[in-house]
């Protein structure tokens, strides 16, 4: 690994331009709105940004549109989200599913924001696999909140109106992520919690077992056979979300701490964990304690992808592993597709 701590100065400073700003309330009203942003989410298809303002309202701003004013007219012209004043659309005419601007309550404090799709008629997955395949205005777009008092709301963005809720954990949601085909979504949160929700019948598939605290993060592989959870307990897991088996662990400290002694053993708190777009990689973040306000780059393993690896990315993100498993091919082939170790 290489590594270098470059000073910030003032002409780099001045380099990083600033694109705009999106303001919150001056004021909180009736305590439902404050100032610190939790969370923010960018939808896949790039219609939506969606930005908590603190405690129970979520944002949600047209992206597309908002980053065009900030472009024309400067981030002091568009500071506040309001100036976003765009035509509200009805039922009738082409303009039904047109982007525009909501502001949602949802009830409790927001921790966490995942977009994701929903196929009309429960076509095919395949349809919809890519975010670039998806059918902007005829395809619903959701938004699911992660909220304080362990409930997941799920919103339609186009409208606002909320279509859901689901119920299972008994504290704060802290994070959640739909699979690459919005089939599934995964919420984590404190007590252990690593749930799996079914998105077709908004119900629970099941609850993962094996970490030791709270657990803050969590992400699917792109073609969505992976999940990969970081918990307070520093491990970071692989699972195989189809059936449930733990995959791979890694741990932010060797030897590992026990698990009496997992709750961010020596404050080593693991944050978050994101795959790498090709998923070949998986990237975790811990907090060490270290305040130098250095900025470090790692060299990250470079690797081209094999044949193997893309043909199982292929195939997983339209098979799950049930399905992958009564295929007839050899059992060496199985165990790759499976992502066996």
């Amino acid at each position: 690994m290489a590594s270098f701590s470059p000073r910030v100065n003032e002409k780099e400073i001045v380099r990083s331009r600033t694109v705009g700003e999106l303001l919150a309330p001056a004021a909180p009203f009736d305590k439902k709105c404050g100032g610190e942003n939790w969370t923010v989410a960018f939808a896949p298809d790039g219609s939506y940004f969606a930005w908590s303002q603190g405690y129970r309202i979520v944002k949600l701003v047209p992206w597309s549109q908002c980053l065009k004013n900030f472009l024309l007219h400067g981030s002091k012209n568009v500071a506040n989200s309001s100036c976003l004043k765009l035509t509200r659309q009805n039922s009738n005419g082409g303009q039904k599913n047109k982007p525009r601007e909501h502001i949602i309550d949802c009830g409790d404090i927001v921790w966490s924001l995942a977009f994701g799709s929903s196929v009309p008629e429960k076509q095919s997955r395949c349809v919809n696999i890519e975010w670039h395949r998806f059918r902007f205005g005829q395809d619903q777009l959701l938004l699911a909140t992660g909220l304080n008092n362990g409930r997941i709301k799920i919103w339609d963005v186009y409208t606002g109106n909320m279509m859901k809720v689901l119920r299972g954990h008994q504290n704060w949601v802290y994070s959640c992520a739909f699979s690459p085909d919005s089939s599934m979504l995964c919420s984590v949160g404190a007590s252990k919690a690593v749930f799996l929700w079914n998105m077709d019948t908004y119900t629970m598939i099941r609850r993962l077992e094996g970490h030791h605290h709270d657990v803050v993060a969590c992400d699917f592989s792109p073609d969505g056979a992976l999940l990969a959870t970081a918990s307070y307990d520093t491990r970071v897991y692989v699972w195989d979300p189809h059936n449930g088996d733990i995959l791979m662990e890694f741990g932010h400290l060797f030897p590992p701490p026990t698990p009496i002694f997992a709750g961010g053993a020596n404050d080593r708190w693991v944050r978050a964990v994101s795959f790498s777009h090709d998923g070949l990689h998986v990237a975790s973040l811990a907090d060490d304690k270290t305040h130098d306000g250095s900025v470090y780059f790692w060299a990250t393993p470079r690797q081209v992808p094999s044949l193997q690896h893309l043909c199982r990315m292929s195939i997983r993100r339209v098979m799950p592993t049930q399905e992958v498993q009564k295929l007839p091919v050899p059992s060496k082939v199985l165990e790759f597709l499976s992502y066996r170790v």
